[in-house]
């Protein structure tokens, strides 16, 4: 009956053990999840992988690491109706900040992380049929009326934005004026057969559906969409195109209220490490770390890129002129179709 009872005890207390261990595994959130851009995928699937490695091999415990992927103007707005984004990943400083605007994320988050929160830059470049039947080579190509043009929704889409906003400064960096800007750009979104909510519809369009003559995309996403098409597309780098700075932050309301700060801030300073930007590079988004940069120069090449200052004054300046209700894309949409 001692025995029995010994034996009983023991079972209990095995078990109370280990319910305390499952219950405080669930407590620690050893759970991630990233919010970030659309065509990102293939990026932080491999990024994933390499911090949750070394985050095993430094604490012991296993990190799961989820991704939504969606338009980055779209992606903001989830978080911010509730999406429990514990990082965001997006391609625009104004999606991430429109989440400090609602009051989740902290002020100055930008100065948070190096390099202004940038562990990679980027452009926009052409992606066209087999041989560039259209002889499409930099942007007043664009604006010629045989041309058909693939670019997403600059409303929902941060690759929509940029495409935009590397149009617009193609023009008025080079001695255009503004109404110049304002005609070219306007052609050529009467030339846009389908716009797609985020860049990877964009690439479907292109790409599988066959639909357009050349697609503006970013430089990772255009080297993905060629690699897969079995030479049926090629890449063409303009002479110039925009600088592309998606910015990456924590969303602190939300780890803080899950207790993932601490695990957080490691997966986003894990970014600016040499084997992190080396996966960056391998992935085609251009590295800041200056020794990875040197190392991988060969597979990035030459452009002249200008930064969205040269378009507007501010990013909240942009966003107001250009993409908010009322703005200068939604003048031109609604004069293209009538």
């Amino acid at each position: 009956m001692v025995r029995k009872v010994l034996t009983a005890g023991l079972i209990v207390y095995v078990l109370g053990a280990f319910v305390w261990v499952v219950l405080a595994g669930f407590a620690r959130n050893e759970q991630l999840l990233n919010v970030a851009c659309d065509p990102t995928r293939e990026l932080w699937h491999d990024i994933n992988i390499a911090f949750a490695k070394d985050y095993e091999k430094e604490h012991g415990v296993k990190l799961g690491i989820r991704q939504s992927h969606g338009g980055s103007g779209s992606q903001a707005r989830a978080v911010i109706d509730g999406l429990p984004g514990d990082v965001v990943t997006l391609a625009l400083w104004t999606d991430t900040d429109a989440i400090r605007k609602a009051g989740l994320i902290e002020p100055n988050w930008e100065d948070k992380l190096p390099n202004r929160s940038l562990p990679y830059i980027s452009t926009i470049v052409f992606v066209v049929r087999k041989g560039n039947p259209k002889n499409l080579h930099d942007w007043p190509d664009l604006g010629r009326p045989d041309v058909s043009v693939i670019t997403p929704n600059p409303k929902t889409s941060g690759n929509g934005k940029w495409s935009f906003l590397a149009m617009w400064g193609a023009i008025t960096t080079r001695g255009g004026t503004e109404a110049d800007a304002l005609e070219y750009v306007s052609q050529i979104y009467r030339r846009v057969p389908v716009l797609d909510a985020a860049a990877r519809g964009a690439t479907m369009t292109f790409a599988q559906k066959k639909i357009g003559d050349v697609h503006l995309t970013w430089e990772n996403e255009a080297q993905l969409e060629v690699q897969e098409a079995n030479g049926e597309l090629e890449i063409v780098y303009p002479k110039v195109s925009v600088l592309a700075e998606p910015h990456v932050a924590v969303v602190d309301k939300v780890v803080d209220r899950k207790g993932t700060r601490a695990t957080a801030e490691a997966y986003m300073k894990f970014l600016y490490t040499e084997p992190a930007q080396e996966i960056i590079a391998h992935h085609y988004y251009r590295p800041t770390n200056p020794a990875v940069k040197a190392r991988t120069a060969d597979r990035f090449p030459a452009i002249e890129l200008f930064p969205a200052s040269k378009v507007g004054p501010t990013w909240d300046a942009i966003q107001k002129r250009f993409f908010a209700e009322g703005g200068v894309f939604d003048q031109i949409y609604a004069t293209g179709k009538k």
